[in-house]
């Protein structure tokens, strides 16, 4: 049988977690048995889409009102395509934080979630968000947990002993939440224990501002090499304000790190497979957090464990989107989908 062909447009390539998860799609040896993937680069916003010579088409798009009548073109011009769009962005607490309007803000996304055939939710917080807040049906979604090869990260030496090394790993934005955790960590004694940052960003010299005067924090620029980052760490911190999954936390679990998440959107999820929630974004909470650390009470997951944890997400990933496939196209496409539905 002719392999389906799937074509995935992408506005925005700058280097991160979307990227990653693309480059895992490209590279997963169970997905390409299933179908064949290219990937195309548009224009934010284009209405240039024309007839796209594919089975399904997979928007990595960003939506908002300015780039609606693009969508239209997109749906108009490949009619009898099966289009599904993945959700890398927004999430309950983005709109809380981030959207003055937000009764307008959600009237765009349904119009734009109807124009596709499915939408895929990249965690279970994000997708029960979307079903609460009516923006599409239960039948149109799909949660695929977001996911990246984590074979490597679970070769590193886990933590033991005592962390020394607390690492912040992310664009520094104000999304991230670092200016919290530098405020937090700053209240802590001087114990030996270190703070890095491994990125780069509009945030950066306001950061560096706020640490002034510790030589305990250090900025260490953009990590190429995510491996090399998490190797120089035995803790990550992710006091995110909003986060649609967050990968940087399956990344440090699977290396063996120990791990403390905001708990808000996607991230509440990530306190199942090991992270410890902090249940918040108070500098006080962050504070006694950060200095439990110190104790050495806390260790990073055993080598089985974190081998056992890396195929889980593997297979859920890889089944979630052939089981997708199967579904839109009406054939069997390799991998059950009944465990990646909407709950």
């Amino acid at each position: 049988m002719k392999r389906p062909h799937i074509v995935h447009l992408i506005d925005d390539t700058t280097a991160g977690g979307v990227m990653r998860v693309l480059d895992h799609i490209r590279q997963s040896p169970d997905l390409a048995r299933h179908a064949v993937h290219s990937f195309k680069q548009v224009k934010r916003g284009t209405l240039a889409f024309g007839r796209i010579d594919a089975d399904v088409i997979v928007s990595h798009l960003t939506l908002n009102w300015r780039g609606l009548p693009g969508l239209f073109v997109l749906r108009a011009s490949n009619a009898g395509r099966k289009l599904v769009h993945v959700e890398h962005s927004y999430t309950e607490s983005f709109v809380a934080l981030n959207v003055a309007k937000p009764r307008r803000f959600m009237a765009m996304l349904r119009i734009a979630f109807a124009l596709f055939d499915k939408v895929v939710a990249v965690s279970k917080a994000q997708g029960k968000w979307m079903l609460r807040r009516d923006l599409l049906s239960s039948s149109g979604l799909r949660v695929i947990r977001s996911a990246v090869d984590l074979t490597e990260f679970t070769r590193l030496d886990p933590v033991s002993g005592p962390v020394r090394v607390i690492g912040a790993i992310g664009r520094l934005d104000t999304q991230k939440g670092f200016d919290l955790l530098i405020t937090a960590f700053r209240a802590l004694p001087d114990t030996g224990l270190k703070l890095a940052f491994y990125g780069e960003g509009p945030e950066r010299p306001a950061l560096e501002a706020l640490a002034a005067g510790d030589a305990r924090i250090s900025f260490e620029g953009f990590a190429a090499d995510p491996m090399h980052a998490m190797s120089q760490v035995d803790a990550i911190a992710m006091p995110s304000r909003w986060e649609a999954y967050g990968l940087v936390a399956q990344e440090a679990l699977a290396a063996g790190r120990i791990v403390l998440v905001s708990g808000v959107d996607g991230l509440a999820e990530q306190s199942d497979d090991g992270a410890v929630n902090v249940g918040g974004l108070t500098v006080a909470a962050w504070t006694r957090e950060l200095g439990d650390l110190n104790g050495g009470g806390r260790t990073g997951a055993p080598v089985k464990a974190r081998l056992a944890h890396c195929a889980q997400s593997r297979r859920a990933f890889e089944a979630g989107w052939s089981g997708l496939f199967a579904d839109l196209l009406g054939h069997e496409a390799g991998g059950g989908s009944a465990s990646s539905r909407a709950a």
